[in-house]
């Protein structure tokens, strides 16, 4: 056997017979492992111990690139594995994101039906309201109306007209009690002073009977609901009279041209006293009616 070196290659001479004694063994081999599991190929190669120290003193350590492109390769794997980290952890952010999602959209469903729910269940209430909201009430008059049946019947049936008026004004108590149930309050305005807010004014009289400004007559009472004025009261107010003028004052102006006229009149009857007392202001006039 005979080696060469060129540039850190190593080159082996082999004899035939042992290429041989490989072949044969290979081939035993192939027939005993008939099934195809792995075969083993052993080549005996007998070379001169001399010759195999000098073929492995030639093999060539590890270069500094092949550590280096180790490094990088170590470096890559653990840039991949913290990608992969991320991955993960952003893919179960992403996940719980949707499921929190898809929870907000399932609530504001369900608060849109809810919603739409309760909104008609408010207008019907309201429409219920407007139908029977006076129900309470309308239970409170019936009896009232009953009792002006029997006062009724009772009218025609005898004539007795205080028991009638006594029927009818107990059944009037009883109408202003079930209004005051309700919250429904009557006040009485005659002899207040006229208040705009409270009273409605359809005329003035001229009285001394109460002052000047204040109600002298009631028509029609006025009413609150729960502190509230539903109804004014109509009423009447009082002015003071007109004072009189002083009589010497009214008779100053008209006296002068009653005296042209009443001159010649009292000449002819011959009285003299009654046409000298208006004509002292101008001794013409009086000159010449003598």
């Amino acid at each position: 056997m005979s080696g060469t070196n060129d540039k850190g290659s190593i080159q082996t001479d082999i004899g035939q017979d042992v290429i041989d004694e490989a072949v044969r063994s290979v081939e035993r081999r192939m027939d005993e492992d008939a099934d195809g599991a792995g075969t083993e190929v052993e080549l005996d190669v007998s070379a001169p111990a001399a010759e195999a120290d000098a073929s492995t003193s030639e093999v060539t350590p590890p270069t500094e690139d092949a550590a280096a492109l180790r490094q990088e390769v170590e470096s890559l794997r653990a840039q991949l594995d913290f990608s992969q980290t991320k991955a993960r952890e952003t893919l179960e952010r992403l996940k719980e994101a949707h499921e929190r999602a898809k929870d907000f959209q399932d609530r504001a469903i369900r608060s849109a039906a809810d919603l739409e729910n309760y909104r008609k269940r408010a207008q019907k209430e309201k429409e219920d309201v407007q139908k029977f909201g006076v129900e309470k009430l309308l239970k409170d008059l019936l009896p009232v109306v009953d009792n002006l049946d029997r006062a009724l019947d009772a009218a025609g049936k005898s004539p007795d007209f205080d028991s009638f008026q006594k029927g009818v004004a107990m059944t009037r108590k009883s109408f202003e009690d079930s209004l005051g149930r309700h919250g429904v309050k009557g006040f009485s305005a005659k002899g207040q002073p006229f208040d705009p807010r409270l009273h409605e004014a359809i005329q003035q009289v001229e009285t001394a009977e109460v002052p000047s400004g204040h109600v002298v007559y009631e028509v029609t009472r006025g009413f609150y609901l729960n502190d509230r004025l539903v109804r004014p009261a109509m009423v009447v107010v009082a002015r003071a009279p007109e004072v009189a003028a002083p009589p010497q004052a009214v008779a100053a102006e008209p006296v002068a041209p009653a005296a042209s006229t009443e001159a010649p009149k009292a000449s002819e009857e011959g009285s003299t006293t009654a046409p000298q007392a208006p004509a002292q202001p101008d001794d013409s006039s009086s000159g010449g009616s003598q």
